[in-house]
């Protein structure tokens, strides 16, 4: 594989590159996150491998940089720092995989012929149909059996997930995440609201009904059964 290593650390860099090239790979280093960013999004890489602390552009703002440039090449965040808050800030960024410093170059490697082999992911989707719902994401338009459906940005940004997830339950907690940003329970009763909200435009005016409550868990989207 070929492997793009960004690294400011001269010690940790020599040290995987060594490995890498030893395992067979082809490894090209950089110092820092413009020059990664570049890379990156210039020439083709098999997997990414990025620290955070990096100079010029910090590692968890350059892989957000190449997502935004629609470039999908596995990465992997190899850094000191290690909290879980900071490891899922990692993930939601754009990494798939991430692993903390002092690391067995072993487990690296695992990591790295792991992601690699993954399939090469799909472009995200511009249209989502679920029966006779259909959600246009770049016109920002939604019909039922061909008729617009008017939604306020909250309502839209709730209906995606839940047809994201077609035929999956998708908890309360889930929604206030995905939707309000809330990583905690504000006890609030804004989910029920706009679920109530949607219900009237997307249920209500046709005999079908495609958002179901899923007692004591949350909500699921999908045609009768």
């Amino acid at each position: 594989m070929r492997l793009l290593l960004v690294e400011d650390d001269p010690r940790t860099a020599d040290y995987v590159v060594k490995g890498l090239t030893e395992a067979g790979h082809i490894c090209d280093v950089l110092r820092n996150g413009h020059d990664g960013l570049s890379a990156a999004t210039r020439d083709s890489y098999d997997v990414i491998v990025a620290d955070r602390m990096i100079p010029g552009l910090d590692g968890l703002s350059m892989i957000k940089a190449v997502r935004a440039a629609g470039v999908r090449t596995p990465a992997i965040f190899l850094t000191a720092i290690g909290g879980v808050d900071d490891r899922v800030e990692g993930l939601e960024a754009g990494g798939d995989d991430y692993l903390v410093k002092p690391f067995a170059f072993s487990e690296l490697l695992a990591r790295i012929n792991a992601i690699g082999r993954r399939p090469a992911a799909q472009e995200q989707k511009t249209r989502l149909r679920v029966a006779d719902l259909e959600m246009d994401l770049i016109m920002r338009r939604v019909t039922r059996q061909g008729r617009p459906i008017d939604l306020q940005p909250r309502e839209f940004s709730l209906l995606e997930v839940l047809m994201r997830g077609e035929g999956r339950v998708i908890t309360r907690t889930m929604l206030l995440e995905r939707v309000w940003d809330f990583h905690f329970d504000p006890r609030t009763s804004v989910v029920e609201t706009h679920i109530s909200r949607l219900r009237t435009k997307i249920d209500k005016p046709f005999e079908t009904q495609l958002i179901h409550t899923v007692r004591n868990t949350g909500y699921s989207l999908h045609a009768p059964l």
